[in-house]
């Protein structure tokens, strides 16, 4: 088979781009990749908090450390300094362990005060980076956690295939390291219930468990979508039915489909075709989506918006 160059272009899609701006104290804010900060102006909740996005290169040749001087920026613009006065940040959840979700996630509770939650891998990671035990918070698939205004509850799934790093992770992680020594761990669906009634499910990783959500309600779906496009047509459909027709989800917002090689400074873009196809992904979404009458929309990068408005 013949290796397709190049990357999709984002600008057919720029209609997509429309997800309501937020205009009240609620809202959610995407980081890339498949970080999200949720706050409600008083309390708020954080995926993953992968801010440093070292290149190729690095990923490839070399070893990894969190980006200091890149997480401190992020952390400014979202507010969120607490040396600085920022907002209070309650939890980081990392959607699974792979260094692309996880490796800042301690960092990101160090200076913001959080509590870093997730399975032991997760911990590990914690561990390493020296955050105290009552920092942490080990959960288990099923049983809600109550952070401000926000309840979460944590579903075991599966990474999307190939996981190129499988496995759990047994020690504490201590940067710098190759990117191999971030194992998968626990790969999450995490829904959210927050006070105000709004419901979501955060679906990290376009992997699944055939019936894990079935019985589950969220009115909004952050559907992860990263290698989702070289599959077959028949995982995808499978996947969509597993999450967002599951939990009668009524407006879907795409995460996962940014290159994360490339730093938040500059304009985000989609994978290369070499281990992505967001035309795929988004031909295929787009069908089902009219279909059964579901928004489907991507998030701008920084902005606070509230998938909830106009929904009835």
């Amino acid at each position: 088979m013949r290796l397709k160059l190049g990357r999709p272009d984002l600008a057919p899609y720029v209609g997509r781009f429309d997800v309501p701006a937020a205009t009240g104290a609620f809202g959610v804010t995407f980081l890339g990749v498949a970080g999200l900060l949720l706050d409600d102006g008083h309390s708020a909740v954080m995926t993953d908090g992968f801010f440093s996005r070292p290149s190729l290169r690095r990923v490839a040749f070399g070893k990894l450390a969190p980006n200091l001087s890149r997480i401190d920026a992020a952390l400014a613009r979202l507010e969120l300094d607490r040396m600085n006065g920022g907002r209070r940040l309650d939890a980081v959840c990392p959607v699974h362990t792979h260094y692309d979700h996880a490796m800042d996630s301690a960092v990101v509770a160090q200076r913001t005060g959080a509590v870093l939650v997730g399975g032991e891998s997760a911990a590990n990671v914690a561990r390493g980076a020296g955050l105290p035990a009552d920092r942490i918070d080990v959960v288990s698939s099923g049983e809600p956690v109550t952070y401000g205004g926000f309840r979460l509850t944590f579903l075991q799934s599966q990474h999307c295939p190939p996981d190129r790093y499988p496995g759990s992770i047994t020690d504490p992680v201590v940067p710098p390291v190759r990117a191999a020594a971030y194992k998968c761990g626990d790969s999450w669906s995490i829904l959210v219930d927050h006070t105000s009634g709004r419901t979501a499910l955060l679906q990290g990783s376009a992997g699944f468990v055939v019936g894990a959500l079935d019985g589950r309600s969220a009115d909004v779906v952050y559907l992860g979508v990263g290698q989702l496009g070289v599959l077959d047509e028949g995982y995808i459909r499978t996947y969509w039915a597993q999450t967002v027709q599951a939990v009668g989800a009524r407006r879907v917002v795409l995460t996962h489909w940014d290159d994360f090689f490339r730093p938040l400074d500059e304009p985000l873009r989609a994978l290369p075709y070499a281990g992505d196809d967001l035309d795929v992904t988004l031909r295929v979404l787009g069908e089902l989506a009219q279909r059964q009458g579901v928004g489907l929309h991507l998030p701008t990068l920084w902005r606070r918006e509230d998938p909830w408005e106009g929904l009835a």
